[in-house]
Formats: structure tokens, C-alpha cells, sequence
């Protein structure tokens, strides 16, 4: 099975499902579909994580400057329950996110604080949270594009 970081159809899935719902593309400069899905996850400037459908759901994409940012590598990236990306006392604030999303589609202009795997608090600003949808309207998850984040 190949890694989703390296799939054309998931990063399909991302870039199309993002464009229908925000009417705008997920990667700026036009490129083959094998071009753009790895300059999303090894060079772009900004952080794209995905999770499933799971009860508690899992992370099951994060690129390289999501890495970066929350410390994980892609084997520990993904086998992380997503909620962990947030410390405990802001698990509420995020699940609230999560449920708008589920009822509109979308949010943009999103911002809340994170926690690094070593436990350092940081903030996300002009987050946008988007329904992983395929073109036969089935649920495949969530992933946000994360474009600024700074230290607290």
C-alpha cells in the first residue's frame, strides 16, 4: 500500500474537495497531479494535516512543515489521535471547530493554540478546516491548511 504522501488519488482528494468547498485551489501554481502531491507535503510553505473518520480519529496525513511544526515524524504523525494536538484544556474549543465543520463544510480564518509532541504550546493562525468529501459526497475525514503559527 503506498503512504499517503505519496498518493496522486489522496492528494486528489485534498485539492478537490478543498476547491468545491472554498472555490479556490489548495496548491496555487498549476503542476501534474505526481508534481503537486510531493511539493505538498515536501515543500510547501504552510502546514496540511488530514484525519479519518474514526470515533477518536487519527491523523493519517501530515506534511513536512506540519512535521516540522508539531515534532513528529510521519510514523508517529500518523498513528496520532488528532486530539492530541491539542493540550486538554483546549480538547473543547477544538471538538466545537470539528462540529461547525461537520454542519458547513468549511471554516477559514481559524486560530486556537497547539501542543508540540515535546509539550510546547504554539498558535495557529489562518487555520482553514475543511470535510475531506469526494466527488460522490462520501466522508473521508477532515484536514486543515495551517498558513501562520508563532511560539506562545
Amino acid at each position: 500500500m503506498i503512504p499517503l504522501h505519496c498518493d496522486p488519488s489522496f492528494y486528489q482528494l485534498l485539492s478537490d474537495s478543498y476547491a468545491r468547498l472554498l472555490g479556490q485551489p489548495l496548491v496555487s501554481q498549476a503542476m501534474p497531479v505526481t508534481e503537486a502531491t510531493g511539493w505538498l507535503y515536501e515543500s510547501a510553505p504552510f502546514a496540511v494535516l488530514a484525519h479519518n473518520t474514526d470515533p477518536d480519529p487519527l491523523f493519517i496525513y501530515g506534511n513536512k512543515a506540519a512535521q516540522r511544526r508539531f515534532g513528529y515524524s510521519w510514523h508517529e504523525i500518523t498513528q496520532l489521535p488528532s486530539r492530541l494536538s491539542a493540550d486538554a484544556p483546549n480538547r473543547e474549543e477544538r471538538q466545537q471547530l470539528l462540529e461547525r465543520v461537520k454542519r458547513l463544510g468549511y471554516e477559514a480564518g481559524y486560530k486556537g493554540v497547539r501542543v508540540t509532541k515535546s509539550g510546547q504550546r504554539f498558535m495557529i493562525e489562518e487555520a482553514t478546516l475543511w470535510q475531506l468529501l469526494d466527488v460522490d459526497g462520501k466522508l473521508h475525514g477532515q484536514a486543515v491548511v495551517i498558513l501562520r503559527t508563532h511560539d506562545i
